[in-house]
């Protein structure tokens, strides 16, 4: 019962405090490796954009878990119809879309957590 009401109060908050909920349609507006000691390591795609569109991968699953995804769907080619043998690849799969996930809200609430530090004089921008 308290879910509903979460949700609600969290969609008002971005109304109430544009400056400090971030878009998450937006790009970061913080250097990527502030208040690190040393340098983040970058994201990388390890499949092109041709890869994907001859895979026919939707563009909705276009992310970093997309080569995951193909070689889930080639042992799903490969093991029709006993696909239940491709449960390993599966596996990699979710787990990937799992922390992939979770590393977007961490990166959510960090950008969120700057720009309160930065509305409250904390951090100079």
């Amino acid at each position: 019962m308290g879910q509903s009401l979460d949700i609600y109060y969290s969609g008002i908050d971005r109304y109430r405090n544009p400056d400090i909920v971030p878009d998450p349609s937006k790009e970061p507006s913080f250097d990527p490796n502030l208040g690190f000691n040393k340098p983040r390591k970058e994201r990388v795609m390890h499949v092109t954009e041709e890869e994907m569109m001859s895979a026919k991968i939707p563009l909705e699953f276009r992310d970093y878990c997309a080569h995951k995804l193909i070689d889930y769907h080639v042992c799903r080619k490969k093991n029709w119809p006993w696909v239940v043998n491709c449960h390993h690849e599966k596996h990699a799969y979710l787990t990937c879309e799992y922390e992939d996930y979770v590393m977007r809200m961490k990166e959510y609430e960090r950008e969120r957590r700057l720009r309160v530090k930065a509305k409250n004089g904390e951090l100079e921008v």
